[in-house]
């Protein structure tokens, strides 16, 4: 890392960065943030694990934010190979190229086949994927690998040698080492057992749903002008639906988009009429509604305990 890099991420204190994370509207655990601390200055790779809708993509979104850095994702998926992820060859601008060399040659130009190759398969016909573009940026990236547990143990072993040595080796071109090395931020909904040979490359974190008193922290973070009362029983109604064993629990982004339906609705306090009027916002299935919606006076209960 250069002096440039070394600077951009000096912070002294995972206190700091617990303060730092909070003005661009991310309220971290202690924990958490004393990981995040490590990680950054110790330049290794973070695994944030947890269940869908925890908070684990904004800890990079919010990383990129507050340490000035460009965001790069890739979004994982079942089937995602080397070329999604590292870089393809742009074969229409190689036909064109072949075309050039072909009529040029026809003018007396002579060209091996070996130049030919070489010529062929060489940077300038290469589209890089997201992270060949963190390791050839200019400057220093955020990588994000989002939901890595939606790969398979081969992608896994692929990522080995950018997550051990922030490289990557191109049979055509031979490594290409990092420019600067980025701060790499892999998810996991923990759907499938990662391998060992990745957990060990980076520092682990577990996320799961924050506390009803810490979400109604990042509630009133995210909608200021909303009452402490509505805030706090928004946190705690949504702890409780969570626990109803939903099929998709409300994430805290959904539990951020109901208390600005509450808010546009002019609520002051959950009520059973608001809670039914709003559940579509908070809950994404037919099932999970109509579930919640048969235990609205149970929830209203465990809210105003």
């Amino acid at each position: 890392m250069d002096s440039t890099d070394q600077s951009r991420t000096s912070i002294s204190s995972s206190g700091e960065l617990e303060m730092i994370l909070a003005r661009h509207g991310y309220i971290a655990k202690s924990e958490i943030a004393n990981v995040l601390y490590l990680a950054l200055r110790l330049q290794k790779p973070m695994l944030l694990e947890g269940p869908p809708g925890a908070g684990k993509t904004q800890v990079a979104k919010v990383l990129s934010e507050a340490l000035q850095m460009p965001l790069i994702r890739l979004q994982c998926y079942e089937g995602i190979d080397e070329a999604k992820a590292l870089y393809q060859w742009n074969e229409s601008l190689q036909r064109i190229a072949l075309e050039f060399m072909r009529q040029s040659s026809q003018n007396g130009s002579q060209t091996t086949w070996t130049e030919l190759k070489q010529q062929l398969y060489s940077a300038d016909f290469l589209t890089p994927g997201p992270i060949l573009r963190a390791l050839q940026s200019d400057s220093r990236t955020v990588l994000l690998i989002d939901e890595v547990d939606k790969t398979g143990p081969s992608f896994e072993a692929f990522l080995l040698e950018i997550l051990s040595d922030f490289q990557v080796s191109i049979p055509q071109l031979g490594a290409v080492v990092a420019k600067h090395r980025p701060i790499v931020v892999l998810t996991s909904n923990a759907q499938r057992k990662l391998t060992d040979a990745l957990r060990g490359r980076c520092f682990l974190l577990w996320m799961n749903y924050p506390p009803p008193d810490q979400e109604a922290e990042i509630i009133r973070t995210h909608a200021p002008a909303c009452k402490s009362q509505i805030a706090s029983q928004a946190a705690r109604f949504t702890a409780a639906v969570r626990h109803l064993g939903m099929a998709k629990p409300p994430a805290i982004r959904e539990s951020l988009d109901w208390i600005d339906a509450l808010t546009l609705l002019g609520a002051t306090e959950l009520t059973a009429d608001v809670v039914s009027a709003t559940l579509p916002v908070l809950l994404k299935t037919r099932d999970d509604i109509d579930r919640a919606a048969g235990n609205v006076a149970l929830l209203l209960q465990r809210v105003r305990c």
